[in-house]
């Protein structure tokens, strides 16, 4: 089992966002039994925020892999599905952060302003400090909203063929290359990026 120090390492630092990430993947894990291996388990994430990486690092469900999906809605929505089942989570964060104080808000219009004096970066810390414990030692139910659901599974990757952009020379995988001029281009030569 992968545990939050484990998780920290991946990412490079604890932050209340891999607090959530950790907390919704070892829901995702006890409620549908185990880490993906291989493609077993399937994540759609709505948010590229540092929840994802805890979800990669304990689920096992990666880009690379293929059973990993993004949408970009900026939601703290992450649905994980078992495969061939169809057994199915969708967490959505409910929590709500104790309210700041004063010094905390403005240390923070500090921080976000550049400034990293030992007297901001203690503030900071230790509000961050505050809010992975509350995360931490909170119950599912106080952070989240779970809905059990079974879905379709995607189908699992596909591995295509690369092709050489004639404009380029750089690899696309074939699915994605285009046609301009009557030559086969990568995305962004098609687009004249």
């Amino acid at each position: 089992m992968t545990g939050f120090d484990d998780v920290v390492r991946f990412h490079g630092h604890a932050c209340p966002g891999l607090a959530l990430g950790y907390r919704v993947s070892d829901l995702a894990l006890r409620e549908l039994s185990g880490r993906a291996e291989d493609e077993e388990m399937v994540a759609v994430v709505e948010n590229n925020s540092c929840a994802v990486d805890a979800l990669q690092a304990m689920t096992g469900c990666t880009f690379g892999k293929g059973n990993l999906f993004f949408k970009d809605y900026g939601k703290q929505v992450y649905t994980l599905i078992k495969r061939p089942s169809g057994d199915a989570l969708r967490i959505s964060v409910i929590w709500v952060s104790p309210p700041e104080s004063d010094e905390e808000i403005k240390a923070w219009r500090r921080f976000s302003d550049g400034d990293r004096s030992e007297e901001v970066l203690k503030i900071v810390h230790s509000r961050k400090a505050g809010k992975i414990k509350a995360i931490m030692d909170a119950d599912d139910e106080e952070l989240f909203a779970i809905s059990r659901l079974r879905i379709e599974p995607p189908r699992e990757a596909r591995i295509y063929p690369s092709i050489r952009c004639a404009v380029c020379g750089e690899k696309v995988m074939e699915p994605r290359a285009r046609v301009k001029d009557g030559k086969i281009v990568c995305i962004p030569c098609a687009e004249g990026e």
